[in-house]
């Protein structure tokens, strides 16, 4: 079995279709074991014996509206994956708070940053401080008195097939998923990855 989560875009827990309970309960009406969520942005840990992260998206977004009533861009990672990006460090020593908003945006497809990082855009109140071949990372001040917009102008990059989560959040879903679950046989597990080269310079 391999330990997954999967990544929802566009969840607010205020809409009751949306909560976690109802989340919980598609993946596992869909087969999925070892169901649990993390905070209410759309985070859903599971195991499966897939090892087809593609055809898992598919499941979840067809099921979405079938069962729920919305329609939700799902991106899918294992364990190994995210434990790879953790240990990449890739935003060095710098702690998540509001001079220091940390944001990793994960695609469904392979991204092509048109940058040379670290850097930030022209305009903009953020510094894309790190990117692999599926993530890009971000770092915000939220203090300044113009508002950011990060979230437009990723969205104006890669497109909607995206979805972001505080640095904090991922680091949290890792130790969800590291955590023993009752009959789970390989409560760490994942299959091996290869990750691109990071682009990233000193923070």
């Amino acid at each position: 079995m391999t330990r997954y989560v999967a990544l929802l875009r566009g969840i607010y827990p205020s809409n009751p279709r949306m909560r976690n309970e109802n989340l919980r309960q598609v993946a596992r009406d869909l087969g999925y074991e070892e169901v649990s969520t993390v905070i209410s942005s759309g985070n859903i840990v599971f195991a499966s014996e897939s090892t087809d992260p593609a055809g898992i998206e598919a499941s979840f977004e067809a099921a979405w509206p079938e069962r729920l009533g919305f329609e939700s861009t799902t991106i899918v990672r294992s364990r190994a994956e995210l434990a790879a990006l953790v240990d990449l460090r890739p935003f060095g020593e710098l702690v998540h708070k509001p001079e220091t908003y940390l944001l990793a945006t994960f695609s469904k497809e392979e991204l092509s940053v048109p940058l040379e990082l670290p850097q930030r855009p022209d305009g903009f109140e953020h510094d894309v401080v790190a990117a692999t071949e599926r993530e890009i990372f971000t770092v915000t001040d939220t203090t300044t008195e113009k508002t950011p917009n990060v979230m437009g102008w990723l969205e104006k990059l890669f497109g909607k097939s995206i979805s972001s989560r505080t640095w904090q959040t991922v680091r949290r879903i890792l130790e969800r998923m590291d955590q023993p679950q009752p009959g789970a046989s390989h409560p760490g597990g994942g299959i091996a990855i290869q990750l691109c080269s990071v682009i990233m310079g000193s923070i």
